[in-house]
């Protein structure tokens, strides 16, 4: 497993959108999204939303090295509200990714159960004996010469489960120092993973809201 070096971009906070209840905001590739245990991992999209946003409050993560559509809450009432959302999958989410070689089909769904591999944590592992259900649903958005973009739909919110869906078809992210061999994981100079868009209804009136943040590769 590739060593984890932590060293977070310098950008300024990229919000999408704010109003009195939701705040949404851009993650960048290389920022983790609370705290990590252990010195030098305090800087996080948490604390940065929390320096720009006092009161706002974490609902769910991206990894690490994923980008894209972050969705906080301002208040604690909001929060559980969105909290159920997320716990009864009422939340849209549609990511782009790009991985290595050419899937035979144009569409198609995976749905294999997800465990954590514990002597090798952070990866988690396909597990039909312990593992929590997992599906994702992609769609092939374009062909490359030697890699696939990819519209990547999940059903569940497990950890990992886009980068172990893609790596267990035979189509790693391009860029994943966890999943992908060498030659995919050299591919690409960051993880070829974007969360583009989220769809939540809104916690007041309940009117569905989308934002989007464009892929940037």
């Amino acid at each position: 497993m590739r060593a984890f070096r932590y060293a977070p971009p310098d950008t300024p906070l990229a919000v999408l959108h704010a109003d009195a209840s939701l705040l949404f905001v851009d993650k960048p590739p290389g920022l983790l999204s609370v705290p990590g245990k252990g010195p030098g991992l305090a800087d996080c999209l948490m604390a940065r939303v929390a320096a720009a946003f006092p009161g706002a409050r974490l609902v769910h993560r991206l990894d690490c090295d994923t980008s894209g559509v972050m969705v906080f809450a301002r208040g604690p009432a909001v929060q559980r509200h969105l909290g159920l959302q997320f716990e009864r999958r009422h939340v849209l989410k549609g990511y782009v990714a790009r991985v290595a070689g050419h899937p035979a089909e144009n569409r198609g769904t995976v749905d294999l159960p997800l465990a954590a591999d514990w002597p090798n944590r952070p990866r988690q592992m396909v597990d039909p004996a312990r593992g929590k259900p997992a599906r994702t649903h992609w769609r092939i958005a374009r062909r490359e010469a030697a890699a696939t973009r990819l519209n990547l739909f999940p059903e569940t919110g497990r950890s990992h489960q886009l980068r172990v869906h893609m790596a267990a078809i035979g189509h790693p992210i391009l860029g994943d120092p966890l999943y992908a061999g060498e030659a995919a994981f050299a591919a690409a100079p960051r993880l070829q993973l974007h969360a583009e868009w989220l769809e939540i209804r809104h916690p007041e009136g309940g009117a569905p809201l989308r934002v989007t943040a464009p892929c940037p590769f």
